[in-house]
């Protein structure tokens, strides 16, 4: 199971939840939402970053993500990750990581 770094998003004032206007992710046993080219995590009374603690390979993919691929497309800072089996991936180096 991946763990995220625990990052306060200070001064959230807006409440992540079923129609706020922002795409909810599942993500291991949260939901993230994409706000601004991030993702957000909701966590006791606060919001945090939702991302990932290290490098993590997502060994044996052959699956080759990207326009069309049929998995959904999440922009996440300077790249595309892609919802699939409940987690998302990244193109990274030549692999795709679990994010």
């Amino acid at each position: 199971m991946l763990t995220s770094t625990h990052t306060s998003h200070a001064n959230h004032t807006h409440q992540h939840g079923a129609g706020c206007g922002h795409v909810a992710v599942p993500h291991s046993d949260h939901i993230d939402y994409v706000h601004d080219g991030h993702l957000h995590r909701i966590h006791e009374d606060h919001t945090d970053e939702c991302e990932p603690a290290g490098h993590t390979v997502h060994q044996e993919h052959a699956h080759q993500h990207g326009a069309g691929c049929g998995h959904v497309a999440v922009p996440h800072g300077d790249h595309m990750d892609y919802i699939h089996d409940g987690h998302r991936h990244a193109q990274h180096d030549g692999h795709w990581d679990d994010h």
